[in-house]
């Protein structure tokens, strides 16, 4: 039932290994990686508690003597004292540039491990165990970390991929319903950007993944199969990669909004922000108007946030969202690029986008 994904970067290939039972696999999956049997695991303290004795007792089994270090669940810990932090013990830890440092968690340990990875002693190498739907359909594969800045999200980072990335599905039962849906928000970005087929199996099967474990699978496949089609053409995101940001231009302007808080999880901010840009791309006349419509109901069969007023709380008004959505990596020349879609399954990145229809379409999603 284990599924294997290649991500074809010549010398820098790697694997991802998709199924159940993969954590008590990972002293035999890591093993051949490594050139002595030492491994050091970043992880944090909520994942810890559920998952690191089952990961260590798998790697005692192999033969591998392991530490760990448990950071602060959330999404603060993507900060430079944490990162101080990681690397420092790193470094206490003796790991040499040959060993292996397993990020054990979700997006935010998958990122802040990577990036430690990256600049601990040059570039150590890494594995990623990622422990939610979001990370192990998006964020632990394709090698980008890093860590945020008060001026926007993932401001700070580098190119750094793995070695293996292990998703055992098995952990995602551990997830609460609201953060397996937000993982959910990644999963669905695959289909409205570029593959409209998929974008309908969802639309009959997305409801029911909790509790089917085929097709749970078979949607963290597919999405990890796109994404390791995209990053094989364009590792640094210098042109395809950027479509794998529909929704995120949005969602991490409201991220920032938010204070990275529990007002909004990654994947709600990115499912909220596919709304938008379908919203927007019929506003300009580039999509169907009934595409909105479509996604909209979609995402509200899931139970996810589609507009801004599913949002608790207050937010910045439309100049205040837009000037946000201007510290975004995707900004080129001082020019805000969007992707945007002329139909489900075909995303696009545009640029120069009227800022009144930006607002527009904020205005009309309070």
């Amino acid at each position: 039932m284990i599924r294997t994904v290649p991500v074809a970067l010549g010398e820098r290939s790697y694997d991802v290994r998709i199924g159940p039972g993969l954590i008590a696999r990972a002293g035999e999956e890591i093993a051949p990686l490594l050139s002595r049997p030492r491994v050091a695991i970043l992880t944090d303290e909520r994942v810890a508690a559920l998952h690191l004795p089952a990961l260590s007792a798998a790697l005692d089994r192999a033969g591998i003597r392991s530490s760990a270090l448990a950071l602060p669940t959330g999404e603060a810990t993507k900060s430079w004292d944490h990162l101080g932090r990681a690397v420092e013990w790193l470094l206490a830890e003796r790991i040499e540039r040959r060993d292996i440092v397993i990020a054990l968690g979700g997006g935010v340990i998958g990122d802040l491990a990577g990036f430690a990875a990256a600049i601990l002693r040059r570039g150590v190498r890494f594995v990623q165990l990622p422990t939610t739907l979001l990370a192990q359909v998006d964020s632990s594969v394709g090698g980008k970390t890093g860590i945020n800045s008060p001026q926007g999200k993932n401001l700070i980072g580098a190119f750094h991929q793995p070695s293996l990335v292990l998703a055992d599905t098995d952990v995602l039962a551990t997830l609460s319903a609201r953060d397996f849906r937000a993982g959910y928000g990644e999963v669905v970005k695959y289909g409205l950007l570029g593959d409209a087929d998929f974008f309908g199996w969802l639309e009959e099967h997305g409801p029911r993944l909790r509790r089917d474990q085929e097709a749970l699978i078979h949607a963290v496949a597919h999405s990890v199969a796109m994404k390791a089609a995209i990053v094989a053409r364009d590792e640094t995101e210098q042109g395809d990669r950027a479509l794998l940001n529909l929704g995120h231009t949005f969602g991490h302007a409201l991220e920032s909004a938010t204070g990275y808080s529990n007002r909004l999880l990654h994947g709600e901010g990115v499912a909220i922000g596919c709304a938008l840009a379908f919203d927007l791309s019929a506003r300009l006349g580039l999509c169907p108007q009934e595409d909105p419509s479509r996604v909209g109901a979609h995402l509200a069969a899931m139970g996810m946030p589609a507009q801004l007023s599913d949002i608790p709380g207050d937010l910045p008004d439309d100049a205040g969202l837009i000037a946000l959505m201007g510290q975004d990596k995707k900004v080129v020349d001082g020019r805000l690029r969007l992707i945007l879609a002329r139909g489900i399954g075909r995303a696009f990145v545009a640029s120069d986008i009227d800022p009144a229809a930006i607002a527009a379409t904020l205005g009309q999603a309070r």
